[in-house]
């Protein structure tokens, strides 16, 4: 067996990060009656939300900013552009937001199967997670998939993020698992291959949206279950 250690990364990957996060969006819009206050569409607030948020996650990414920053500012900005600067709203949305979806758990088809799967095979399950650390545990616990991995590696506990070489090298000495037995699957390009590649491991990208790239990774998969193919 070429490999001994999977480490998978979590939104987007397994726990279905868009539907969750729409999913609980909508239900803060209507229990803060957001319409009242001048938003007056869910479907308006719902897609500029989702621009500020991969804006201000690129951000993050690069160290321009902060988490406690990224938090409130996506709801703020997305409030300013219905012209409501209230940065006390956006601070309640942001609060009750991250209250409320991790305990979300729509998962990716065939979660659960594969993630057994693999573990009936022998491999042993880790997560490379560029989440915070109390949001990602609660996200596995929740969906009942926390007692799948060995080893839950997030941006937060380890001072680095994916693609940076250094939350890698954190999670092989974490996981005690040597390059060469490991390998990475994740549906980002710039932070799951790429980090992969900088850290010299092998790459499953998990394209759920069946995006093209001109990156080249070890493997490609559109769903969970073409991991049987490969593993």
């Amino acid at each position: 067996m070429k490999y001994k250690h999977l480490f998978f990364d979590l939104d987007h990957t397994l726990w279905d990060f868009d539907a969750n996060c729409r999913f609980t969006l909508e239900t803060i819009f209507h229990s803060m009656d957001l319409q009242s206050r001048g938003v007056h569409s869910f479907e308006a607030f719902h897609k500029n939300y989702i621009i500020h948020n991969d804006r201000l996650w690129e951000r993050y990414r690069n160290g321009t900013i902060k988490a406690d920053e990224l938090r409130w500012k996506r709801m703020f900005l997305s409030l300013l552009d219905f012209r409501i600067g209230d940065e006390k709203l956006a601070k309640q949305l942001s609060d009750q937001f991250l209250d409320m979806l991790p305990s979300r758990t729509i998962l990716f088809p065939y979660t659960m199967e594969i993630l057994t799967y693999l573990r009936g095979k022998g491999y042993v399950l880790h997560l490379i997670t560029n989440g915070f650390e109390k949001t990602q545990y609660s996200k596995i616990t929740y969906s009942g998939i926390h007692h799948f991995f060995s080893e839950v590696i997030t941006s937060e506990g380890s001072n680095s993020l994916k693609p940076h070489k250094e939350i890698f090298d954190y999670a092989f000495q974490r996981a005690k698992a040597l390059p060469e037995h490991s390998i990475m699957l994740g549906d980002s390009i710039e932070a799951d291959i790429k980090g992969a590649i900088n850290a010299g491991i092998d790459q499953v990208f998990v394209n759920h949206l069946r995006i093209e790239t001109d990156v080249k990774p070890t493997y490609t998969v559109h769903s969970l279950k073409e991991l049987e193919n490969i593993f």
